[in-house]
């Protein structure tokens, strides 16, 4: 069999199934409105162009809030532990930073550090002290990094997880391939392509 007659009986089986839009997860309450008089219009579905807004500002005030105000609740333990690490490897990486720090400068004027034996001797010679030093400041640079990238990207989702809970959902949402035969040319059949779609 041919590699064109192949990708054709694939495309064929692929387009002829009907796609549907995913139903409404969200759960939009249906909200009365009153126009003038005593009657009453049902609408579901207000778009409320402040609501990523909102949470974007919620999670910049205190992490995972807008994530909350969005209704996600699994979501704000995830970015409270993913927040709680960086900060948990930048307070130890300044600890130890300080620690090398100070070992270097009494090393460096002629006094006792934390790494001097009893005896005079020195288990972590001076140039170990530097090095370390410098790989625990790059250590704890880079966690303070990766706390503010996490800090921004959880803002961000917040404020995109808000623009998409009002996207439009329904089941009148549809995408529906179809192949049409030309009935003209039924000695040499043609094949096209019609996508059909509403709203």
């Amino acid at each position: 069999m041919s590699l064109k007659k192949i990708i054709f009986i694939l495309l064929i089986a692929f387009f002829s199934a009907n796609l549907f839009a995913q139903k409404d997860s969200t759960n939009i309450k249906i909200k009365d409105i009153k126009v003038k008089g005593k009657s009453k219009i049902k609408k579901g579905g207000i778009y409320n162009p402040l609501s990523p807004s909102k949470a974007a500002f919620y999670s910049a005030i205190f992490p995972g809030m807008g994530q909350i105000y969005n209704r996600k609740y699994w979501k704000a333990p995830i970015v409270w532990g993913a927040l709680a690490l960086p900060a948990y490897y930048y307070q130890i990486n300044n600890s130890d930073y300080k620690r090398y720090r100070t070992a270097y400068k009494l090393r460096k004027i002629g006094l006792q550090d934390e790494f001097t034996l009893d005896d005079g001797s020195t288990s972590v010679s001076l140039e170990t002290l530097e090095t370390a030093q410098e790989q625990l400041r790059e250590n704890r640079d880079m966690s303070l990094l990766m706390g503010v990238i996490l800090y921004v990207l959880q803002i961000v989702e917040a404020s995109v997880n808000a623009h998409l809970l009002q996207f439009n959902t329904d089941d009148d949402l549809s995408f529906k391939p179809a192949l049409i035969m030309d009935p003209i040319r039924i000695e040499t059949p043609s094949v096209g392509l019609t996508i059909k779609y509403t709203f």
